[in-house]
């Protein structure tokens, strides 16, 4: 599955046969990524899609030297699953 970064529109986004599945995010001030919602289509829920989006917005992250606030209730819960993420996180 191929994940693609739409900074215009804020958002890490997957094309798939269902519709778009996108996770969305806001930028408070720079170097922060406030991850806001994740959105999968019911036909294509339970794939790993969430995961996938979540990755790719995590790697962003950490690539561009960002930190995170997990607003989106799969985020806060993928960040518990992936404790080696926590450096990244910004607590509000």
């Amino acid at each position: 599955m191929s994940i693609e970064h739409d900074g215009a529109r804020r958002r890490f986004r997957a094309r798939l046969e269902e519709g778009e599945a996108f996770l969305s995010y806001e930028r408070p001030r720079p170097g922060v990524l406030d991850l806001q919602h994740t959105i999968v289509p019911a036909a294509a829920q339970g794939r790993g899609v969430g995961d996938s989006l979540v990755r790719a917005a995590v790697g962003h992250a950490r690539e561009s030297g960002s930190r995170i606030i997990p607003t989106c209730p799969f985020v806060e819960h993928w960040l518990s699953e992936h404790p080696e993420e926590a450096d990244l996180v910004e607590r509000r």
